[in-house]
């Protein structure tokens, strides 16, 4: 008895499949279902629907193994183009396999375009061949529209003993996507060849000839460059659809040569419309073509339609002066971009001790000016100088200046340190803060310098040798530049006491990187003591305008009263 029942079990599947054929279609239990197809690279495609007991649920077919990373899902009922990417196994569940190979165009040698496309008349029969059967003596051809068969008892239809479809009425409802699945045995394995065919149905009768939206028209070229003239034209939907190009030669209509023309393109706008493009191509385009004309004609069984085109020297443009001067322009705008971002420190530095002026009339200040310096060890003339300039304030600016000169004789020199104080405030009376006078002992250094300059209208730093090697001497100055680029209401000047000042710069241990672009840009006045009266008369006037004027005219007013 349980032999009895294996057997039973083992000629089941095998009835059911010769059963199942009758109808075209495979009922799956619980046995596995494995297949192998094959499809035209280029042409629509669509994966086999299988009909299991879950007959409601669609299938959805992934693709498994090598190169199975980052492809989609593909649903049965969906038509695609196929690519020899899609070449590789396939599953759905665990029961269904799939190997599916795209063969190319190239390996097949009795490949026909005209093939996968077809238009038959409504109500009236037609056939429709499968493509590429010819090729092989083998007639087992089954029909699908879509993933549902043709060959239905609804339908009155036949395959013939050539595998061509035979459609008694064909409908409307026609139109659509046809697949033919033949069989072939190579090397012991059985593959389905799954060719496509479009199937359009066309009204009758036709009553309007082909439509061209573009009418007669001029078209720009450039000589030694290939051009391509294309023909867009509007059928009805119909079997006889020829779009064709002639040439004209000498622009005479009736000496027309046909030209070698690409293939039809053909699609499908609205239910009753097809819109036909072709197109011809010139290799290179040369003066003759220039005295021609190349007219498109479209024919149909009602009539046809045609458009001339002349062909024109386009007028060549000079790129350089197109492209060059934008991107000169953008070069530029680059260029300043950048110069701007590496030298904006300086250009702020140039803006507020050049360009913006304090408002010092508003802003009262404690001191005048804050005097920065470091004594040089030759500083020993103090007194012999204070003595000169006790004499008394001069009357007339001519004449301090000039007794100023006789300081600097070889008998009366003295140095820049020890004339700066007694000048500016024993005889141009300004308000001077000395750090070694002015600040008291015992505080903190770095708080008393930065007060200090925020009370004073003005920063004059004297610099030498012993100022730039001066750890205090330099806090000074960076915290004169740090508040000039904070206050708009602070001036710096900078007293250079040697010709060699950018020498100066270079120091161990380096200046501080504010610092060394500060002194680059900051407003400066040259010191030496080996000049002659007239160049020291100079320098007097000018440190005297580089002062707040404010002060200089009260001082003026005190001296005249």
């Amino acid at each position: 008895m349980q032999a009895g029942y294996i057997l039973v079990l083992l000629i089941l599947p095998i009835f059911l499949e010769g059963c199942c054929r009758k109808k075209h279609q495979v009922k799956i239990t619980a046995v596995q279902w494995q297949q192998h197809y094959r499809a035209m690279e280029g042409e629509i495609f669509m994966m086999p629907c299988i009909k299991s007991s879950n007959n409601h649920k669609q299938m959805v077919w992934s693709r498994t193994g090598k190169g199975s990373q980052g492809n989609q899902d593909i649903p049965c009922e969906r038509n695609f183009t196929v690519e020899t990417k899609h070449s590789g196994n396939y599953s759905s569940g665990s029961k269904f396999f799939l190997y599916l190979h795209v063969v190319e165009k190239a390996s097949v040698e009795c490949f026909k375009q005209e093939e996968s496309s077809v238009v038959l008349e409504l109500d009236i029969g037609g056939k429709v061949p499968c493509p590429g059967v010819s090729c092989r003596n083998n007639t087992d051809v089954i029909w699908y529209q879509g993933h549902k068969p043709v060959s239905v008892p609804e339908r009155d239809t036949c395959v013939d003993e050539t595998g061509q479809l035979h459609l008694c009425v064909v409908y409307r409802e026609d139109t659509g996507v046809y697949y033919c699945d033949r069989k072939i045995i190579e090397q012991g394995h059985s593959w389905t060849f799954r060719r496509a065919v479009s199937v359009r149905v066309a009204p009758e009768p036709v009553s309007y000839p082909p439509r061209i939206p573009k009418g007669n028209m001029t078209q720009k070229v450039e000589l030694g460059q290939p051009h391509t003239l294309v023909c867009e034209v509007f059928f009805p939907t119909e079997k006889r659809l020829l779009v064709q190009w002639y040439i004209n030669y000498g622009g005479n209509l009736e000496n027309m040569t046909l030209l070698p023309m690409e293939e039809q393109e053909e699609e499908t706008v609205i239910a009753t419309e097809i819109k036909v493009s072709r197109s011809t191509i010139i290799e290179k385009v040369t003066l003759q073509h220039l005295n021609h004309t190349y007219t498109c004609i479209a024919i149909n069984s009602v009539g046809n339609s045609s458009v001339t085109i002349k062909l024109k020297e386009k007028t060549k443009v000079n790129l350089p002066s197109l492209v060059g001067y934008p991107f000169a322009s953008l070069l530029l705008i680059a260029g300043l971009g950048i110069i701007l971002h590496v030298k904006w420190l300086e250009i702020q530095i140039l803006y507020r001790s050049h360009v913006q002026q304090g408002n010092h009339d508003k802003d009262e200040k404690e001191f005048d000016v804050f005097l920065s310096f470091v004594r040089s060890p030759s500083a020993n003339l103090e007194g012999a100088l204070t003595i000169s300039l006790q004499e008394g304030p001069y009357k007339n600016k001519e004449a301090c200046l000039s007794s100023m000169d006789l300081l600097y004789t070889e008998e009366g020199r003295s140095t820049l340190e020890v004339l700066l104080p007694q000048v500016l405030e024993d005889q141009w009376g300004y308000r001077l803060c000395l750090l070694e006078r002015d600040i008291l002992p015992g505080g903190a250094y770095t708080n008393d310098v930065v007060l200090a300059i925020s009370k004073s209208q003005m920063l004059i730093c004297v610099l030498s040798a012993d100022y730039l090697s001066n750890s205090n001497a330099v806090f000074v100055l960076e915290s004169g530049i740090k508040a000039l680029l904070q206050n708009n209401t602070l001036k710096l000047l900078l007293i250079w006491t040697t010709r060699d000042s950018a020498a100066l710069v270079q120091q161990d241990p380096p200046l501080p990187a504010l610092v060394q672009r500060a002194l680059k840009v900051l407003p400066s006045l040259d010191w030496s003591s080996g000049k002659t009266a007239r160049t020291t008369s100079s320098f007097w006037r000018s440190l005297r305008k580089a002062i707040p004027s404010q002060r200089v005219n009260m001082v003026s007013l005190m001296q005249g009263q």
